[in-house]
């Protein structure tokens, strides 16, 4: 986009309380100011907004709900490029959710920022697949690769007044919010069946906080788990380590079993613990 002559970056505006040390780099070397600012809808910060007088502001990733006297600075006003398929998949960490929630398919859309939790109208979006071999870093490899063109094209069609706006209830009528994922959320629920905790773990992988369970007060994180599709349906103690099997164990769940891949702890595991 920096390279395209019809388009110019006026400023980035990073979150304030954890600024992205590259996005700094890249702004310095494309002599682009960068701004960050505690509180971006203070009258303060709008004031200087409105001076640089953008034809469009630009949100990904952004961690502050921008107001309306903010985001309806622009003549075009604003957009954001969102890892969820609007309506459904709105909020926060939403490649986690989607792993966790089995789904098929993940998608990207840009949409106009308008005052509600991702609910402006979509001006475009597209779907990818997801595979079981797939985890929260393939997902954000394909986002960080997906996000940039879809949202350049987007801008392009805004520039010049070709962009769609589907209202999002054409859609759906209500949609669906996801919370934000906080400390404590990774603990194992060996309550679950199989299926359910394979896509919880490779939903919390590495870039992720990994998933974490307990033998006493001992932590576990845990990285890769496998399904075992022959394994029987029968009922025992879930999260119990029924075998060891080379340098993998097997873990009872609330159906079946599956086989633990990749741990990380500081002793030794062995059949007959028990997870908790």
């Amino acid at each position: 986009m920096t390279s395209d002559p019809s388009l110019a970056v006026e400023f980035i505006c990073a979150r304030y309380d954890a600024p992205d040390p590259v996005l700094r780099e890249k702004a310095n070397f494309l002599n682009i100011p960068f701004l960050t600012h505690e509180n971006v809808n203070s009258p303060a910060f709008t004031s200087l907004l409105s001076d640089i007088n953008c034809d469009i502001f630009v949100s990904m990733s952004f961690n502050q709900i921008l107001r309306p006297k903010t985001y309806s600075l622009p003549r075009f006003g604003t957009i954001n490029c969102h890892a969820g398929m609007l309506p459904y998949y709105r909020g926060r960490n939403i490649l986690n959710w989607a792993l966790i929630n089995d789904e098929k398919s993940f998608g990207i859309t840009v949409h106009y920022v308008d005052s509600g939790v991702d609910t402006g109208d979509i001006i475009s979006q597209k779907s990818f697949p997801i595979c079981d071999n797939d985890d929260y870093s393939s997902l954000l490899k394909v986002a960080y690769k997906e996000c940039p063109p879809l949202l350049y094209g987007a801008i392009l069609d805004i520039c010049n007044c070709r962009a769609d706006r589907i209202p999002q209830k054409t859609i759906h009528p209500h949609g669906s919010y996801f919370s934000q994922r906080v400390v404590g959320d990774e603990i194992i629920d060996w309550n679950q069946p199989s299926r359910s905790i394979f896509n919880f773990v490779r939903a919390l992988s590495t870039p992720g906080p990994n998933a974490q369970t307990f033998v006493g007060s001992n932590c576990i994180k845990i990285a890769k788990v496998e399904l075992i599709d022959t394994a029987p349906i029968y009922k025992c103690i879930p999260g119990a380590i029924l075998a060891k099997d080379d340098n993998t164990f097997i873990v009872k769940t609330s159906d079946s079993y599956l086989r633990l891949l990749q741990w990380q702890c500081d002793f030794k595991l062995a059949a007959g613990m028990r997870f908790s």
